[in-house]
């Protein structure tokens, strides 16, 4: 440690006036209240948790280099420390030896509180300046003032490699602990509903979040410093920053989506024979409007001439081999198959009712032309029938030849609905007087649409 006292070389001058008494006296308040706050400091520093788990612990990468240098820092803060203790303590034993100081003692005491010579050649300080300045280097030389910024340089160097690595170690350590714990319930879940590495999408994801929370826990003890993110507004306070948890993040949101996907297999267990009955439903409908449709088709055929009527295929023997399979799926409770597999099916299912319902409406077309052509045919008797001209000869004929052939097997559409138009014709004219009364021909005009 070095020993307060004049430079060497200086004996005899003073570079700076000395003082008076009363500003010898604020200058040894003033010292004496940062001597207290800076020992403060150190004693804390000194006892800080992140400190005691930093001396413990087996460090690798950045937090082994940094540590190594917080350790050398700390060293000759305490060195620094020591001789600001020693300075202090001779200017106090100087300023007591009398009530009224001669001006000799002002003279030394002003070396004492304003001079430069105070020395840290502690084996620390040689080895923290030995490699900027050579093994040879004559030691520094400070004032008390110069001393007090290098000792609050070095703690606050020093806090902050101790307050980082003990923000990460209380941070992320135990959030991975709670993580493994939630991935340890899935992993139990998920073997119970059949969910494992290799046969299933997650089980493998599970499989590799285990993997990455085992090597992030790791890293994170033995290099904290590795996940610190210093702080983007630039402020030099010790510990200024955040942990780091973007992989903790990602294994978070990956270990949250593995579990929905459980949560739907579970479903799909709970609700399996529900949705085997609906489906055998669905496709049951499905076939049975194939069956009428099929049906519809031949009456078609035996009823309408001349017509093209679309054939009608059968079931799908793939999706009753699917419901096969779903069933034997339920019964081995390999839910994680049959889940996919429902939803697929569900789908198609939907798919074949639409498609059988439109292959009936397709068949059935001609008829509903016919019994629309009916309609018209019996609406036009009915309201010549209300204005008296039901018996009229020609009205008569046209309605008995468009009668026959709608209601005649085979029908030709195209005839019967020619015999319908001239029917309609032939009432409109014969209606022509009284319509014209009333704005117009209205039969005329739905004729020619």
């Amino acid at each position: 440690m070095g020993v307060p006292g004049p430079c060497p070389g200086s004996a005899g001058r003073h570079l700076t006036p000395a003082p008076g008494r009363e500003e010898a006296d604020r200058a040894l308040a003033r010292l004496g209240a940062e001597y207290e706050a800076i020992e403060t400091s150190l004693l804390a520093l000194q006892d800080h948790a992140g400190r005691r788990l930093l001396e413990g612990a087996d460090l690798s990468g950045t937090t082994k280099e940094r540590w190594a240098e917080a350790e050398r820092s700390i060293a000759v803060l305490w060195a620094c420390f020591d001789t600001y203790t020693a300075a202090l303590t001779a200017a106090r034993e100087l300023r007591a030896r009398r009530r009224w100081p001669s001006p000799d003692d002002l003279a030394e005491l002003s070396e004492l509180l304003y001079g430069t010579g105070l020395t840290v050649d502690d084996a620390a300080s040689r080895t923290e300046t030995a490699g900027a300045a050579g093994p040879d280097a004559a030691a520094e030389r400070f004032s008390l003032e110069e001393l007090v910024e290098r000792i609050n340089g070095l703690y606050a160097r020093s806090l902050d490699v101790i307050v980082a690595a003990d923000a990460v170690w209380s941070a992320l350590p135990a959030r991975i602990d709670l993580l493994s714990a939630e991935l340890q319930r899935t992993r139990s879940l998920a073997h119970s509903v059949g969910v494992r590495p290799g046969e299933h999408p997650a089980g493998d994801d599970l499989e590799r979040i285990t993997d990455e929370l085992s090597r992030l826990r790791a890293q994170v003890i033995a290099d904290p410093l590795a996940f610190w993110v210093s702080s983007s507004t630039g402020s030099s306070a010790p510990g200024g920053g955040r942990p780091d948890t973007v992989r903790y993040d990602r294994a978070a949101r990956a270990l949250e989506d593995v579990r929905r996907e459980i949560e739907a297999v579970l479903d799909v267990r709970q609700d399996a024979e529900r949705r085997l009955m609906q489906l055998r439903d669905v496709l049951s409908r499905a076939d049975r409007t194939l069956t009428e449709a099929r049906q519809a088709r031949g009456e078609v055929l035996a009823k309408i001439a001349a017509s093209e009527v679309p054939a009608v295929s059968g079931p799908s023997t793939a999706l009753y081999e699917q419901l096969v399979a779903a069933a034997e799926y339920r019964r081995r409770a390999q839910w994680h198959r049959l889940s996919p597999l429902l939803e697929s099916l569900e789908e198609r299912a939907e798919e074949e009712l639409h498609r059988a319902r439109e292959s009936l409406t397709a068949v059935t077309a001609p008829l509903a032309v016919r019994a629309e052509l009916r309609g018209r045919l019996d609406a036009y008797k009915a309201e010549l029938a209300r204005h008296g001209l039901a018996g009229d000869p020609l009205l008569l004929e046209r309605y008995d030849t468009a009668r026959r052939m709608l209601w005649s097997a085979p029908c030709d559409l195209r005839a019967a609905e020619q015999a319908v138009w001239r029917y309609q014709r032939a009432a409109a004219e014969a209606l022509a007087p009284e319509q014209e009364e009333h704005g117009g021909n209205e039969w005329e005009h739905e004729g020619d649409t």
